[in-house]
């Protein structure tokens, strides 16, 4: 079980190491956390393995003219399960819970022009939908990469591993592209020679794509980790209501909190959304009336309970 699994120094170094980059070479990390080069291959193999530890690319379709939104559904919970397994297939959804006691189900999509529509028509003559709600995202205060529970490097080691920033910039993305993302998001360490395999490019194409598509910000890599093999075994998505004055100084208040993987300003009858991370019901209680609370702008809040994640990243 995961929640069973002991992280030391090293482990949690490695883990702040592959948020900051998330292909950074073995040796760079061993020569940070001072072990040598097995060592670290040896932990990540072991967190791989008992932990649920990934890697995975993450494409920002934004930059290639994809809308993202968040979604929610409310349904019986006798189908909360296959529903959100059947969007859990759809390559174009990601981040998929199920939430309030099995009744609820939330994602994320990144769907191409034209594609909004028709999922959202499709989602209301599922058995038993009882009602959906589709927000276009509009900002994101802060996003799963950017935890700062996966912290615990000092400043010096962060400079030696922080690669170069993105630039983001609109990409024209082929056929080729979309296929190195697909893989990219099963296994973000996967290495250019077994990317080049199974996309049948050349090794040298699949590097010279690759470093394209991160330097546009089309791509970034992202740990993918139970947040309860980090100690949080408590997790929710909070919707909120904040006068658009307002908006931008709540989101990036949450957004500092510790607590918060996600941030974000969106369209619909809630204009932000939050995710929070708590050890448990007790700490997300003292969260809500001692972090959120003080914020006097939120005219509204809604909390609800993440039962189970069918799918992230």
């Amino acid at each position: 079980m995961t929640e069973s699994v002991v992280l030391d120094g090293i482990d949690r170094g490695l883990l702040h190491a592959l948020q900051l980059d998330g292909r950074v070479p073995f040796s760079r990390v061993a020569d940070v956390l001072g072990v040598s080069e097995t060592t670290v291959a040896r932990r990540y193999k072991r967190l791989r393995a008992v932990a649920a530890l990934r890697v995975v690319g993450v494409a920002n379709g934004v930059l290639f003219g994809r809308t993202a939104w968040t979604l929610r559904l409310r349904c019986t919970p006798d189908v909360a399960m296959p529903l959100a397994k059947a969007l859990a297939k759809r390559p174009d959804i990601f981040w998929v819970h199920v939430m309030s006691g099995g009744a609820e189900i939330s994602c994320h999509a990144q769907l191409a022009p034209g594609e909004e529509s028709i999922l959202l028509e499709k989602l209301p003559r599922a058995s038993r939908v009882l009602d959906v709600s589709a927000h276009s995202v509009l900002n994101a205060f802060t996003l799963p990469s950017d935890w700062s529970r996966l912290r615990c490097l000092d400043d010096d080691q962060v400079a030696s591993l922080r690669p170069e920033e993105p630039r983001p910039a609109r990409t024209e993305v082929d056929a080729a592209d979309l296929t190195l993302l697909a893989l990219l998001a099963v296994d973000g360490r996967a290495s250019c020679a077994e990317l080049a395999a199974q996309a049948r490019l050349s090794e040298s194409t699949v590097r010279r794509r690759l470093d394209l598509l991160r330097h546009n910000g089309v791509v970034s890599y992202q740990v993918d980790i139970p947040a309860a093999v980090l100690g949080f075994g408590t997790q929710a998505r909070l919707y909120l209501t904040v006068p658009p004055h307002a908006l931008v100084d709540v989101g990036k208040r949450l957004a500092r909190h510790e607590e918060t993987s996600f941030v974000a300003a969106t369209t619909g009858p809630t204009n932000l959304v939050a995710v929070v991370a708590c050890r448990d019901s007790g700490d997300l209680y003292r969260y809500l009336t001692e972090r959120v609370a003080p914020l006097r702008a939120i005219t509204s809040l809604e909390t609800a309970v993440l039962m189970r994640t069918v799918k992230q990243g």
